[in-house]
């Protein structure tokens, strides 16, 4: 596990359609690890290993994360903003964010009126995104001008927080973590030199608001088979329905998508694989969706076989998501086994 690295991706900010800083570490240890890297119109990152061999498959993780853009600075420097992907407004209140302005980076903070100030009925409201602003010291509106604009974006201002029982919180760990897994899992599949397949790792963009990354990403390579890694809801917290949520806990290791858009053959050989590395997998059924890239990358040219694995996450959508690291090696020995395990007759995508 590269934890620095692991690290320098999570602190980066990238929200959805501002990948820039987030794919930047990510492009550098393509490059470090000896990838042939190519970046595309729309900021998808491509990390080619073994080019021109057969089987080809892509491994996607998305490098974008949850975040703010900015919609109107009022008189008194006071800024507003909507949601970049799905938000929680309530756990927005009281958040540090991190403003990416047109002159550089700075410092904010969520501000709304203080419980002291408010009536009886409001005490009992949820906060929406509509009654908050980003306070940065300005005095007026055209001081806070001077540093933001309209359409800048923001993050929240979350540093990694190392738990107990080798458990780390962060934001945008949705899916940075993905995006991590997908390259070390792409360069330890071929540094033996053995592996038969050609692989590419990307780091998709815009999987929290459209699968633009995912839908370019597939018709451009054109792949024989792909794996999308994401994360998923580990269900070990309190107010969970297990019955009907499942019973993925942190730890639990890879969990494995079925149904909906995951070809079938291709989740029989990752669970045989799996269970020869006698390795502890969950099993989670997606009936339509899977809401991840995955649900993009089928649909390309005349449909790619692909699967999804995620990583049990506590607190997704949050500025402090939750994972196991343990969890996150497991999908990566798992991967790394199923590359390497690949030909040219590929027979489990056969139906």
């Amino acid at each position: 596990m590269n934890q620095d690295f692991l690290n320098e991706l999570l602190r980066a900010p990238g929200a959805s359609s501002f990948e820039t800083q987030s794919a930047k570490p990510w492009r550098d240890k393509a490059l470090e690890h000896g990838a042939d890297l190519e970046v595309d119109a729309y900021n998808n990152s491509y990390a080619q290993f073994n080019k021109g061999k057969t089987p080809h498959i892509m491994l996607a993780g998305h490098i974008d994360e949850i975040g703010l853009i900015i919609t109107y600075i009022d008189d008194d420097g006071f800024i507003y903003f909507k949601g970049i992907g799905g938000w929680d407004s309530q756990q927005l209140v009281g958040q540090r964010v991190k403003i990416i302005g047109y002159k550089g980076e700075l410092r904010g903070i969520i501000g709304k009126k203080p419980i002291h100030l408010m009536n009886a009925s409001d005490r009992t409201k949820v906060s929406k995104i509509e009654d908050l602003w980003i306070d940065i010291g300005a005095k007026d509106k055209e001081q806070a001008k001077e540093h933001v604009r309209i359409g800048d974006f923001a993050v929240i201002d979350q540093d990694v927080v190392e738990l107990l029982n080798g458990q780390i919180a962060s934001k945008a760990i949705d899916n940075r973590i993905g995006a991590y897994i997908v390259l070390e899992a792409a360069r330890r599949a071929v540094k033996d030199k053995k592996a038969k397949a050609a692989v590419t790792a990307v780091a998709t963009v815009q999987e929290e608001i459209a699968g633009v990354g995912a839908i370019s990403a597939a018709y451009f390579l054109n792949p024989d088979l792909a794996i999308a890694v994401d994360v998923t809801h580990a269900t070990d917290i309190p107010g969970i329905n297990k019955k009907q949520d499942g019973d993925i806990p942190l730890g639990s290791g890879p969990t494995l998508s079925v149904g909906g858009i995951v070809h079938k053959g291709l989740f029989e050989a990752l669970v045989a694989t799996a269970e020869k590395l006698k390795m502890p997998y969950s099993i989670e059924p997606a009936p339509r969706r899977t809401f991840t890239d995955g649900d993009h990358i089928v649909k390309s040219r005349a449909g790619v076989p692909t699967a999804v694995i995620s990583v049990p996450n506590r607190y997704m959508h949050s500025p402090n998501e939750m994972i196991d690291l343990n969890d996150v090696e497991q999908i990566i020995v798992l991967m790394t086994a199923f590359i390497k395990s690949l030909n040219s007759k590929l027979s489990f995508l056969k139906n």
